[in-house]
C-alpha cells in the first residue's frame, strides 16, 4: 500500500509540475501578444529599456509608424515592439488605434509559423511561413495580425510571432549580421579588405560580398553607390543594414568618413581605427556615432 500511495504522489507532484510549466509558457506567450496598435505621433521618438526618460535608449522611431502595444496600464508611458525591438516610450508622442485598420508590415520571426483562416489557434491553417518572410499587414483582432501574404494568401498571424516594421522587403539581414560577428576582434589594417585585417569599408566591402554584392572599398564611395534603399532614422533600421557616419574632422571634404552594419538594438559593428581597436561592436543612439551619423542603407 505505501508503495502505491507513494507512486500517486509522486504522479500528482510531476503533474503539478507540468501545470505550472505550461502554466509558465502561457504567460510569457501573452506577454509577447499585442494587446492593441497604436502609432507614434513624434519624429525621432526615444525608445528606451525602462519607462522612465533616465532610461537608456535603445533606439529612436519615425513619426507615423505602426508599432505593436505590449503593456498599456503604465502611467504616462507604453510598452510596444517594433522592428523586432521591445521597450518603452512615452504615452505623450503615441496613440492608440481604435478601429484597428490600418497598413504596414511585417516580418516573421520563427519557422514554421501558421497563417490561419481565423484569429484563433482552433482556425483552419491556410499557410506555414519561416523567419524573414514579409506579410502586408492590414489589421488587428484580439491579439492577431490580420495579414495578405506575398502570394495573395489573407488570414491571421499571432501577434507574437510577427515583428511590425517599415520595409516591405525581405533580407538576409540576421545571415549578414551573423557574418560580421565572426571577425569580431580582427585587427585594423588601413586598406585592409580580408580577415587578416580590415578598415571601416573593406570590412563591410568583404562581408556583403558574401552575399553576392559588390560594394566600392570607401566609406563615400559605398554611401552614394546608389545601391538599395537610404534610410535616414535610427528607428527605421533593420539588421544587415550598412550605417554611414561624416565627422567634418575626418572626412577630408568626402560624403561619409565611417561605415559598418547594423546589428539592432541600437547597435553597429565596425572596424574601428580608434586606439587600433579592431572590429567591434559599438552603441549608435549616443555618443559620438549618433552625432555623426549620416543614413543607413537597405541593400
Amino acid at each position: 500500500m505505501t508503495h502505491f500511495v507513494s507512486k500517486a504522489v509522486k504522479v500528482l507532484v510531476l503533474s503539478a509540475a507540468a501545470t505550472m510549466l505550461l502554466a509558465g509558457f502561457a504567460m510569457a506567450a501573452e506577454e509577447n501578444m499585442a494587446v492593441a496598435v497604436g502609432a507614434t505621433t513624434g519624429s525621432s521618438l526615444r525608445l528606451r529599456a525602462e519607462a522612465s526618460t533616465s532610461s537608456n535608449i535603445i533606439t529612436t522611431l519615425d513619426k507615423g509608424v505602426a508599432v505593436a502595444v505590449l503593456d498599456d496600464t503604465l502611467d504616462g508611458w507604453y510598452k510596444i515592439a517594433f522592428n523586432g525591438n521591445t521597450g518603452f516610450v512615452s504615452a505623450d508622442y503615441m496613440v492608440i488605434d481604435q478601429d484597428n485598420v490600418f497598413e504596414s508590415y511585417g516580418r516573421v520571426n520563427a519557422d514554421g509559423v501558421n497563417v490561419r483562416a481565423g484569429a484563433n489557434t482552433d482556425s483552419q491553417i491556410l499557410a506555414s511561413i519561416d523567419t524573414d518572410t514579409v506579410v502586408t499587414v492590414n489589421g488587428f483582432v484580439d491579439g492577431w495580425y490580420d495579414v495578405t501574404c506575398k502570394y495573395g494568401t489573407e488570414g491571421y498571424i499571432r501577434s507574437d510571432f510577427l515583428d511590425l516594421t517599415t520595409s516591405s522587403a525581405t533580407s538576409s539581414g540576421s545571415g549578414i549580421v551573423a557574418t560580421a560577428k565572426q571577425y569580431l576582434g580582427t585587427r585594423y589594417v588601413y586598406g585592409g579588405a580580408a580577415p587578416g585585417g580590415f578598415d571601416c569599408s573593406g570590412f563591410t566591402m568583404y562581408v556583403y560580398k558574401q552575399y553576392g554584392c559588390s560594394l566600392p572599398h570607401s566609406a563615400s564611395g559605398q554611401w552614394q553607390s546608389g545601391l538599395g534603399t537610404r534610410v535616414y532614422s535610427i528607428g527605421s533600421l533593420q539588421p544587415g543594414d550598412l550605417v554611414f557616419f561624416n565627422d567634418p574632422s575626418r572626412n577630408a571634404g568626402k560624403a561619409c568618413s565611417h561605415a559598418g552594419i547594423y546589428v539592432g538594438g541600437g547597435q553597429f559593428i565596425h572596424a574601428s581605427s580608434s586606439r587600433s581597436r579592431g572590429v567591434i561592436i559599438s552603441d549608435l543612439t549616443s555618443g559620438y556615432y549618433n552625432t555623426y551619423f549620416v543614413g543607413g542603407i537597405h541593400v
